[in-house]
């Protein structure tokens, strides 16, 4: 008799029995059981859209992270190759839900979700491009946001133009805040890749960089020549070929998150050659954490002081201001 492995069983359970792949859908009776009956999670129970809110989060991030392949589809192979049992089973032992750092910890989403509502003023549930462009107090660059809402790195489930939805979203601050990451490097790659062809010529990175360094020279920062900024990036990543770089060369490389922010996050760029004395603390005392992990507890705490800040101007008599409501 052959003995079934766990993955192969979760799989069997979930999927529909018509289908060979598993859907976003098929997590839901997974997300129900953990909302239901996790110690962690037990204080949701008095706001049910924000149980929603959570279970799509974990879910959009099982698929950020697993599916490879695309399309809302997760393979059984998939599925064994990545760490979705293991964090199952942590989840299952560990009371502390925030200590599970694979796709269930609460911070994490209410990281996630705290970002998309500050973006997100009028509260449609939608952001454009000039919403976009005020993420991480202005890092990113216009060129880099347009290439995203061409929807070249991935396409928008939102089905609205010229809008990223909630889902779009959590692709977006997972790749822009951990570019170590596979699904993050294949999503920043084919924004740069403007012709498509699989290959960053030089042309292609200079093209990038010169918003970079208009904008270094509107704040009075020495401009760095091109010419100086491509041989870093080339000694950086160490191609095969130096005359242009391929999405095998950055999985070699665990440097891939600073080619990418000299390019078009200019405040990451600056940070990094600035060498952050406390990050630099953080990354040795901590060097299991990933980037997003380090991201998530940084931003949850800023929050925490803000909504606390909140709370103490509130008792103190000050008139409501509905532009800082929480959005729980």
């Amino acid at each position: 008799m052959v003995t079934m492995d766990v993955a192969t069983q979760v799989f069997i359970i979930l999927k529909q029995k018509n289908q060979d792949f598993l859907t976003k859908e098929d997590f839901k009776p997974v997300l129900r059981d953990l909302l239901d009956n996790h110690p962690g999670l037990e204080f949701l129970k008095s706001t049910p859209e924000f149980q929603e809110r959570y279970a799509e989060t974990v879910v959009y991030r099982i698929f950020y992270c697993l599916s490879r392949i695309g399309g809302g589809h997760l393979t059984l192979r998939e599925l064994k190759r990545g760490n979705l049992i293991d964090a199952l089973r942590h989840a299952d032992d560990e009371e502390d839900i925030n200590k599970v750092l694979k796709y269930f910890s609460y911070e994490h989403f209410y990281v996630i979700y705290c970002k998309f509502w500050e973006l997100d003023t009028d509260h449609d549930f939608f952001i454009d491009k000039e919403n976009l462009i005020k993420y991480g107090n202005h890092a990113l660059t216009y060129r880099i946001v347009d290439r995203i809402f061409s929807e070249v790195p991935r396409k928008f489930t939102s089905k609205v133009e010229g809008k990223m939805g909630y889902e779009d979203f959590v692709h977006f601050i997972l790749s822009e805040e951990d570019k170590s990451s596979e699904p993050s490097q294949e999503y920043w790659f084919r924004c740069i890749d403007v012709d498509g062809n699989g290959i960053l010529t030089h042309n292609e990175l200079q093209f990038f960089f010169e918003e970079q360094l208009h904008r270094m020279e509107c704040m009075a920062q020495e401009p760095v020549l091109f010419e100086d900024i491509l041989c870093q990036l080339i000694d950086m990543i160490g191609p095969e070929n130096e005359t242009f770089f391929t999405l095998k060369d950055f999985r070699r490389c665990k440097l891939s998150g600073h080619f990418f922010n000299i390019l078009f996050n200019l405040n990451k760029f600056m940070a990094f050659e600035a060498r952050d004395p406390f990050l630099i603390r953080q990354m040795r005392e901590e060097p299991s954490l990933t980037d997003w992990d380090r991201f998530a507890r940084r931003e949850y705490i800023r929050l925490a002081m803000e909504e606390d800040g909140e709370d103490a101007s509130n008792a103190s008599g000050d008139v409501w201001d509905e532009s800082l409501e929480s959005p729980f």
